[in-house]
């Protein structure tokens, strides 16, 4: 490189480390309007899947008072609300309302053989009280589907016959029940309707006519049921999408988000932003899992859910489960009261997530704050993070400082004209690569400069772990560094709502680990890029290194399958993080705690000394990588995501601590022991 590139680079360097102070600094007013949004809404809403409990009453010797009481249950124990579905024949038969008949069965009940040929549908009211609200539910629903409707009768009671087979009848979608409606809402139980897109016809008249009666009792969420929201299915042809979200708006109801699905529902996206994001996210513990469940792990994982990423609602099912073996029907009622309300071994999740500032109530979406002038601050946040980026390259080709820098410029400007969500990303996820890459960078640099120096390597012990607590802390800082940026470039609802997700998770679980592992090896003080390669590339390949690029490998496959959400635990790895969740009350990441950050400190201390130990800093880019990516999940708050990495860097420490006095004793009866057999040798 010439000499005047190479001053030229040199003072731009020092500049973009100003520009990269500037943007540190425009991103706080950001990140502190973000946590204003997320201590916006602290109302945690509790849901029982009301029809779930009907299904089970249908098990018991009397469904009617099993409801009754059981609702008195759950009241006690925290349940505040109450999901209400479309209705169907299947559920007005559950809760006693209706009997459904085939033609065969309808004919036994008049005393009569059936006709040839009759594959109708027949049901008889069995609460005289109910039968003109209940009819009137039916015949509305059946006539707008085309069905023809007649009256019938048998054995004194009243009844209509359907001109569809059952399997159909069945399937058909009806307003929720306004008689079970009234019902809980009297309880004092919330009510939350679970509407549909069955059928792919929207009728805004009939919608009006819904949500005015969801007005009545005070409704303020919908939850979807399927695999779409209502309206969807029409929205091409008629706008039905752009109509029911006008109409939600007008009658003040928002939306819940079901955390997790395998496939998001379709138009939920379109709708959420029609209604400016009056969302709140549901996390949903199926049947399955509660049939299975106990109270304190179901009181675990709701408090999980609802501190650690942003949940507001907690949808509990329930489904009859047959026990052969005690000759019973079963049902997690019971699983339920006690997860919510606690036991004698067990406490609480509402008790539990008090502590977080959490309390039941009606659920609401978050209350958006915004820093003033927060267009120019993001745009020194984003200036900030492009000049990171471009110092971290200048860090490997230095030559390339000048072009990058200006290219970072270009892209600067377009991230803050185009409003673009993917360039958002794009330079967030560099900048999350750039910092911990940059720290480490800068740490072996420092490293083989302060052993090149006389009289380094003879320094105490002590010393020397003065110097690898305080490079230990300053590395973190600047890891860290990139925080800020990520944060404001990505301060949008949608982030935390999950509409929208950071994109290049494996990218930024693997990219410092290379990049580090490059430096480390071909940027040595032995020789160029070239010479190390040519070195590296002319090594003898033994058995030792083919089982060991085996067992990195191998490590590496696993700790890529273990990012993201998608790694499975082992159940000890379960039992120690449900351990260290009620000792901190926030868990912090195993790999920092038990492997990169101890393994950083050590490696600190032994690189002032030894030169082989600059190894180690590849294996502590886990640690510095991890926490930058602990605060690139949007949905989880900041002071959470805070506290989790303070825990991991102090705990790491004391590890680590521990990590150098085993090798110090280690080490002194090696010489002691060691050097004497290797004299008398």
């Amino acid at each position: 490189m010439p000499h005047w590139l190479e001053n030229w680079n040199r003072r731009l360097a020092k500049w973009l480390w100003w520009v990269v102070l500037l943007g540190l600094v425009g991103s706080l007013p950001v990140l502190y309007a973000r946590s204003v949004t997320e201590h916006s809404a602290n109302e945690v809403e509790f849901i029982m899947d009301y029809r779930d409990l009907l299904q089970v009453s249908a098990t018991q010797i009397n469904p009617e008072a099993f409801v009754n009481d059981q609702l008195a249950v759950l009241k006690e124990a925290g349940v505040n609300a109450m999901a209400v579905f479309e209705s169907s024949l299947d559920e007005l038969v559950w809760s006693g309302e209706v009997n459904v008949y085939n033609a065969a069965q309808a004919a036994l009940l008049e005393g009569k053989l059936a006709q040839v040929g009759d594959n109708r549908t027949y049901l008889l009211f069995n609460k005289p009280e109910h039968e003109r609200e209940i009819r009137a539910l039916i015949v509305d629903a059946f006539s707008k589907a085309g069905v023809e409707i007649g009256d019938w009768s048998a054995q004194g009671r009243n009844g209509l016959v359907l001109n569809v087979v059952p399997e159909v009848a069945y399937m058909q979608p009806m307003q929720p029940n306004p008689i079970a409606m009234k019902k809980l809402h009297d309880e004092g139980f919330l009510i939350v309707p679970r509407l549909s897109d069955r059928g792919k016809y929207y009728d805004p008249a009939e919608m009006a006519k819904w949500l005015q009666t969801f007005r009545e009792y005070g409704v303020k969420t919908i939850i979807f049921d399927g695999d779409a929201v209502t309206g969807f299915g029409n929205e091409a042809e008629a706008g039905t999408l752009k109509q029911f979200a006008s109409q939600l708006k007008e009658a003040g109801i928002g939306i819940g988000a079901i955390e997790n699905l395998k496939l998001p529902q379709q138009g939920f996206g379109t709708l959420a932003r029609l209604l400016d994001y009056d969302v709140a996210r549901l996390h949903s513990v199926s049947e399955a899992e509660m049939a299975v469940i106990s109270p304190s792990t179901l009181a675990d994982r709701i408090v999980l859910a609802v501190k650690d990423r942003n949940i507001r609602f907690i949808y509990l099912n329930a489904a009859p489960v047959k026990d052969s073996a005690s000759v019973r029907i079963s049902h997690p009622i019971d699983t339920i009261a006690t997860a919510l309300a606690g036991g004698e071994e067990t406490e609480g999740a509402i008790k539990q997530l008090k502590h977080f500032g959490f309390v039941p109530g009606a659920a609401h979406s978050f209350t958006v704050h915004h820093a003033p002038a927060e267009t120019a601050l993001r745009a020194l946040a984003a200036a900030g993070a492009a000049a990171l980026v471009a110092l971290t390259v200048g860090l490997f080709l230095p030559s390339l400082l000048v072009p990058v820098t200006a290219l970072g410029a270009i892209g600067t400007a377009g991230v803050v004209a185009l409003h673009s969500s993917l360039l958002d990303q794009a330079l967030a996820l560099f900048v999350a690569i750039a910092a911990p890459t940059a720290s480490l960078v800068l740490v072996v640099r420092w490293l083989r400069a302060k052993r090149s120096r006389p009289g380094e390597a003879a320094q105490s012990a002590a010393s020397r772990l003065g110097k690898a607590v305080l490079l230990y802390a300053g590395t973190s800082v600047l890891s860290l560094a990139a925080v800020p940026f990520v944060a404001a470039l990505l301060n949008d609802i949608t982030y935390s709502l999950v509409l929208q997700q950071f994109r290049g998770v494996s990218l930024l679980h693997l990219a410092p680990i290379a990049l580090v592992a490059v430096y480390v090896f071909l940027y040595g003080p032995g020789g160029s890029v070239k010479d190390n390669i040519r070195r590296i590339l002319r090594m003898p390949i033994t058995v030792l290194t083919v089982v060991a690029a085996v067992v990195i490998a191998g490590v590496g496959y696993y700790y890529l399958s273990r990012t993201g959400n998608s790694g499975q635990a082992s159940g000890l790895e379960l039992m120690f993080r449900s351990y260290l969740e009620n000792t901190f009350g926030v868990r912090p990441r195993f790999k920092e705690f038990m492997l990169a950050h101890p393994i950083f400190l050590l490696g600190l201390f032994l690189a002032l000394r030894y030169r082989w130990a600059t190894v180690l800093m590849i294996v502590a880019s886990i640690g510095q990588l991890s926490m930058v990516d602990t605060f690139a999940h949007i949905h989880t708050p900041l002071k959470l995501s805070a506290i989790r990495v303070l825990l991991g860097l102090g705990l790491g420490a004391a590890i680590g601590l521990i990590a150098i006095c085993v090798w110090q004793i280690g080490e002194a009866l090696w010489r002691r022991y060691g050097g004497q057999k290797a004299r008398q040798a």
